[in-house]
């Protein structure tokens, strides 16, 4: 993947690739979850801000790996490296996905186990986790034909004011993109799957996160964001679960109403929430990560270099802790923390030895 450099492309900001290796366990762990059917609240915590986080990261580096490459050579390389694992998951992956899911299905149920057939093969063809893949191949294409249309020359910056944004403008953001994400859930419930993608209820906070990563790096903000601001970050983003998020999703006021979409008062609520958790939680880790963790060793640099691989492959991973760990009898939390222990770094491990076949490391 990119290298994430800081605006002046003069130092490595080490704390973005660090904060990118934490949202990577911490996908592996949702699916992970998902799996042993365990952790519910924290599904719903992930799911309002760790993908959003995703594509502000990938904005960060898009303007960066534009003007070093050109636009051609830009496209091309867009096209490479997501598109070829897009295509190696959808035809090669995801079947192998599909068959160790009716793997462990069928041990769960006690049934025998099928074989696979054509039929089969082709009814397990899907992007499955890769749709962030796909959706920032998308966006990427859409920068690609912004700058074509613009023309503007490369590292090229109209304000040389740089300033980060104040509470103020922070506020009316997370206002918008709250009002956005309700009026889209009325027709686009959260979870409701569209064209293999799972939750284009949150598309409205995608696409604006992708967006104020590429101005973050071109006005520098990632190094000018106040520590204040990270605590006052924090501060909306605990303050708005605990009053807004029981609000949402519990029977308060007798209430049966979903909080999913559909336009109902309860959705509002918990649109609201899930836009303050998510704005004010991206900005405390930014400058959280920026202060404890902007530094890196051989360690981290070879788990930096996997975490692509590792969105990739963990959800064949998963299957093997959730497989031995099925007849253990203890909690489903607890059995969730040791597979995930296991998956995790598994899924590093395995990552880093395809990383080092010569075809494929070419660094």
């Amino acid at each position: 993947m990119d290298k994430i450099q800081s605006p002046d492309q003069s130092e490595r900001l080490f704390f973005m690739d660090n904060l990118r290796i934490a949202l990577t366990v911490l996908v592996v762990m949702h699916h992970q979850s998902l799996l042993v059917l365990a952790m519910p609240l924290f599904l719903m915590l992930n799911q309002a801000y760790f993908m959003g986080l995703f594509f502000f990261l990938s904005g960060c580096f898009t303007p960066a790996s534009y003007d070093r490459k050109g636009m051609w050579i830009f496209l091309k390389d867009r096209l490479i490296r997501l598109g070829i694992p897009i295509l190696i998951y959808v035809f090669i992956l995801s079947p192998i996905a599909g068959f160790l899911m009716s793997i462990y299905q069928n041990e769960i149920s006690g049934t025998a186990i099928i074989s696979l057939t054509w039929k089969q093969y082709s009814s397990m063809i899907g992007i499955g986790p890769l749709w962030f893949l796909v959706m920032l191949l998308i966006f990427d294409i859409c920068y690609f034909l912004g700058r074509g249309l613009i023309k503007n020359k490369p590292g090229e910056t109209k304000n040389e004011n740089y300033a980060a944004p104040g509470i103020s403008s922070i506020l009316l953001f997370i206002l918008i993109i709250a009002i956005v994400n309700y009026l889209i859930r009325i027709i686009i419930p959260i979870n409701k799957y569209i064209l293999f993608f799972p939750s284009l209820a949150y598309l409205p906070q995608y696409v604006s996160f992708f967006i104020l990563g590429i101005i973050s790096y071109r006005q520098k903000w990632l190094n000018l964001i106040p520590a204040k601001l990270g605590k006052t970050g924090f501060i909306l983003a605990i303050a708005g679960t605990i009053i807004l998020m029981p609000l949402a999703i519990s029977n308060i006021l007798g209430s049966a109403s979903d909080f999913t979409g559909g336009g109902t008062w309860k959705s509002g609520v918990y649109s609201l929430w899930d836009s303050l958790f998510s704005v004010g939680l991206c900005l405390g880790l930014l400058v959280f990560f920026r202060r404890y963790f902007n530094h890196q060793k051989n360690f981290g640099k070879n788990l930096q270099r996997s975490c692509f691989t590792v969105y990739i492959i963990h959800s064949l991973i998963i299957f093997i802790p959730a497989y031995f760990l099925y007849n253990l009898q203890i909690i489903p939390q607890l059995k969730f923390i040791l597979a995930s222990c296991i998956s995790v770094p598994l899924s590093f491990v395995i990552a880093y030895l395809i990383g080092e076949i010569p075809i494929i490391n070419k660094d």
